[in-house]
């Protein structure tokens, strides 16, 4: 996978005939593992059409400054926040000079002035423009402002002269965008996380379950994600928004976050169990609700499946990394834990502190492998999850290296 995965790559088509490549060029930026939205000036659709780039990119065409069904018809700021990467291919000489003065008088121009993600140009032109004196000046503007410019390439021109000026391949720009990015830690590698509690149901309206937040679990998989990693979220009940670019699979029970993690065996590469399973259910859960009456009563629960271990276990089992959410003992249950279930690392934390644990955006906990530890003090749950992430990917690394 390239190092564009689960990047945002904005495309700007302008008015030149080398609009006819963008097409493949929206094709090659997928493939590197980008999603692609465009906006097309308005000389850009004399030459491809609007829908051909939307069946391609799989989103709607952006071409007006002041979109009515976009939120406060502000789509250019909404689309400027979005990327990852503005590429503007082909660049006609036109375009250029707009960048170079500053001009917001379309949409193109407004978003690269409102993003503050890096700008990438591909010109494209008759080999006399590009060799003018003001299209070199508009050049060094950019560049010195910290514009990337890739190409232009030489050869035969439409109009029939042979220089310089002719757009690049598609495929050698989607590769100067991917050089503007470091290549991630897990890129193209398969994680699922588990996340948040989950609940078994004693009644219709009642049931037994714990104070997880998912705050954790949601951490992990936007760190993975942003490590490069194709990552799915098997989330319990939470008010939690899903990360970009992670597909999220809700459950509530814990049989119903058993079957969807062993349904990831066999297409997953590194699996972190961070949810906050119950250990046991009702043996019935009754179908109508309970009516109070007695002054006690008595519930019946069996042990639910341990979906750590049966992952562990799986004959096609992934790099496995469990959490042991402990109140006293933390480093010796953990331990523990991790040996009896042939974990592969082991995250030990202590919820019974008053400043990290359920529901706090802060945490505090030791990663362990049976060779190794790393003590992680008091931090953000974000910043926690990329050290997990890090380390992670430093053991699977030392894994293979002993495999190989």
């Amino acid at each position: 996978m390239g190092r564009l995965y689960n990047r945002n790559v904005l495309l700007g088509v302008t008015g030149g005939i080398a609009a006819y490549k963008s097409a493949q060029l929206v094709r090659d930026l997928q493939e590197a593992g980008a999603t692609v939205r465009v906006v097309m000036t308005r000389g850009a659709t004399e030459f491809i059409t609007p829908l051909t780039l939307q069946a391609l990119s799989g989103h709607p065409v952006h071409q007006e400054l002041l979109d009515a069904d976009a939120e406060a018809g502000m789509g250019h700021i909404e689309l400027a926040r979005w990327a990852d990467l503005v590429l503007v291919a082909p660049a006609t000489a036109d375009c250029l000079s707009r960048l170079a003065q500053g001009r917001a008088d379309d949409l193109l121009t407004t978003l690269c002035l409102a993003t503050p993600a890096p700008l990438m140009v591909a010109p494209a032109m008759n080999q006399g423009m590009w060799n003018d004196p003001a299209t070199a000046a508009n050049i060094e503007t950019l560049t010195t402002r910290g514009v990337h410019i890739t190409g232009p390439a030489e050869g035969s021109q439409a109009c029939g002269d042979v220089g310089p000026g002719r757009m690049q391949e598609p495929a050698d720009i989607a590769a100067a965008a991917q050089a503007l990015f470091a290549a991630g830690q897990l890129d193209g590698l398969q994680l699922t996380v588990t996340a948040g509690p989950t609940r078994e149901p004693l009644d219709p309206v009642r049931y037994i379950s714990n104070h997880s937040s998912g705050k954790m679990g949601f951490a992990i998989a936007r760190a993975a994600a942003e490590a490069g990693a194709l990552t799915t979220l098997i989330s319990g009940p939470v008010a939690l928004e899903t990360p970009e670019s992670v597909n999220r699979i809700e459950v509530s029970s814990a049989l119903e976050m058993y079957d969807a993690a062993l349904a990831q065996m066999g297409h997953c590469d590194i699996f972190v169990g961070c949810a906050a399973v119950a250990d046991y259910r009702p043996v019935e859960s009754q179908p109508q609700k309970i009516k109070k009456g007695q002054e006690t009563m008595q519930l019946e629960l069996v042990r639910n499946p341990d979906i750590i271990a049966a992952v562990a276990a799986h004959s096609q089992r992934p790099f496995t990394v469990g959490f042991a959410a402990e109140t006293q003992d933390v480093l010796d249950y953990a331990r523990s834990k991790m040996h009896k279930k042939g974990l592969d690392m082991i995250v030990a934390n202590d919820v019974a502190r008053e400043d990290g644990g359920f529901n706090s955006d802060r945490n505090a906990a030791t990663i362990l492998w049976p060779d190794g530890s790393l003590e992680v003090p008091l931090t953000t749950k974000g910043e926690l999850a990329r050290r997990l992430i890090d380390t992670i990917a430093g053991q699977r690394r030392q894994q293979a290296g002993k495999v190989a």
